[in-house]
């Protein structure tokens, strides 16, 4: 099965993110994308904790049968480095090929993620666009790279900090977030 792999801390997931799931699924001929929640991202805060950011992510996820949400970085010690995420699931899932799906604005901070020579080497990269993220010269940025692909496709400009920032003020996410993620928000008391 050809899967994209889709980490972030989705704190909360959005429609944003879904559209370009969407877009790379069909772009790269993906059977499935898996989403999956960081537990400890090393290269920011969140403002929820784990499982309420993989039950968002699941609940945004469970109505398209070509998405998942896989708990991997869930289940394991320490910060969520994805070359690790990649490696677990390359060695459990032989029989599959992944493409690592990142966002245009995640792109430039690659070369400083962790042992990023190997995630290249391990996987295929595919970038998507993202409104307000300057399109960026993809080229590989390691020789042993095993390819970057760029993901066009109708882009939403909808920010997880403008999500929680209109939380924090009262003010509703419809539209901006799946109705089930919007109910989760509200009877979980969370961004307040």
């Amino acid at each position: 099965m050809r899967i994209g792999l889709f980490g972030g801390t989705f704190d909360p997931v959005h429609l944003g993110h879904l559209r370009a799931a969407e877009s790379a699924r069909e772009a790269l001929s993906l059977e499935l994308v898996a989403f999956l929640p960081s537990a400890m991202p090393p290269h920011r805060a969140t403002s929820s904790s784990a499982e309420d950011r993989l039950e968002m992510t699941r609940l945004a996820t469970a109505p398209n049968p070509c998405f998942a949400t896989w708990d991997a970085e869930l289940r394991r010690e320490g910060p969520s480095y994805t070359v690790d995420t990649v490696a677990a699931l390359l060695g459990a899932r032989p029989q599959d090929s992944f493409v690592l799906l990142v966002g245009a604005d995640s792109w430039p901070e690659m070369p400083g993620w962790r042992e990023p020579e190997r995630l290249f080497a391990l996987v295929e990269v595919a970038v998507a666009e993202r409104p307000g993220a300057p399109t960026l010269a993809l080229a590989p940025p390691f020789a042993s790279a095993r390819g970057v692909r760029h993901v066009q496709g109708p882009g939403l400009a909808i920010s997880a900090t403008a999500v929680r920032e209109r939380v924090r003020r009262g003010l509703s996410v419809r539209y901006l977030v799946p109705d089930a993620v919007a109910e989760y928000i509200g009877e979980r008391g969370l961004y307040r």
